[in-house]
């Protein structure tokens, strides 16, 4: 494993000149604060869009999932099992596949536990959300896969709403670029929680570059929608729903990440993320060619019924 461009400055490899040579007619602008305080405690912007968006994919969740036969409150027994899980499984990706942005000299290795700043891998989230789910279906006698089925566009949604954490950690952007769309990217001091300021004050823009954030908020946002029309329309069999959405968003989150120009280990020249995302795309198209035409899940399997010798037993 390699190591990629450094976030956060101009890279070896960005010439200034070629950025001083885009023409920006136009920019989205990026806050320059990622926070606000109150007394000793900041509130992270981060934080609250990770919320929101979990908030949103409950609520979806918790209408697919009754849909299917679930309980009232059901789902949300589930999720409190599914969402911690999730979350510190999100954390322990990152920190993993980016160890040295905590663990050398020089980094503070307490950052680690620093979830406010970003860092969140969405594999890992979806691994250890899935074993918490596991849990909590277990515990209510429900069905595990029609769960997934149920959750994974509320799971979508609520990772386009969590992107919007990243705009405003001026986070996950794409090269530099002059395109009317241009992302304005601050030096960001996230132990302030606000851009860094020259000496007249004004916030330090570092360029212009492609909103990756933005286009995979979108895809997100999109994709649930078209998985919930499938599903409603083509009544998808068990388990092919969180098949589609795994091969959906790695087919997108493939093409962000060769977009992509922000801190990242490298593989064979290509970020980590995007051999997952490659790797994770054959999985889920397979799993949905193999899942699709079988019945559709249900939060509890219909009881088989008896054999007919039974059935003809009782009628005499």
């Amino acid at each position: 494993m390699s190591s990629g461009v450094q976030r956060g400055v101009i890279w070896d490899w960005y010439d200034p000149a070629v950025s001083a040579s885009l023409a920006v007619t136009a920019s989205l602008p990026s806050p320059t604060v990622s926070g606000i305080q109150i007394g000793p405690l900041t509130i992270h912007f981060y934080a609250l869009c990770i919320i929101a968006g979990i908030a949103v994919a409950m609520w979806i969740g918790t209408r697919r999932w009754q849909a299917r036969g679930g309980l009232p409150g059901e789902a949300l027994d589930i999720s409190l099992w599914a969402v911690p899980f999730g979350i510190i499984g999100g954390r322990i990706y990152h920190v993993i596949t980016d160890p040295e942005l905590y663990f050398v000299p020089g980094k503070n290795p307490w950052n680690a536990f620093a979830i406010w700043d970003g860092g969140l891998g969405i594999w890992g989230a979806v691994a250890l959300g899935a074993l918490g789910a596991w849990i909590g279906c277990r515990r209510a006698g429900a069905s595990f896969i029609a769960f997934a089925d149920a959750i994974s566009p509320g799971v979508l949604i609520a990772q386009g709403i969590g992107r919007w954490g990243n705009w405003f950690n001026n986070e996950l952007y794409g090269d530099p670029t002059g395109l009317p769309w241009a992302l304005e990217i601050h030096q960001m001091d996230p132990q302030a929680a606000r851009a860094v300021t020259d000496a007249a004050g004004n916030p330090v823009v570092l360029g212009y570059f492609q909103p990756t954030f933005l286009y995979e908020s979108v895809w997100c946002l999109v994709t649930a929608a078209v998985i919930m029309w499938l599903d409603r329309r083509f009544r998808l069999g068990a388990g092919s729903v969180f098949a589609l959405y795994i091969a959906a968003y790695t087919a997108g989150r493939f093409a962000f990440e060769l977009m992509r120009s922000d801190y990242a280990n490298l593989i064979l020249g290509l970020r980590v993320n995007t051999w997952v995302s490659g790797l994770l795309f054959l999985a889920g198209a397979i799993a949905f060619l193999l899942t699709v035409r079988r019945p559709r899940s249900t939060a509890r399997p219909a009881s088989p019924a008896p054999p007919a010798e039974e059935q003809a037993g009782e009628t005499r």
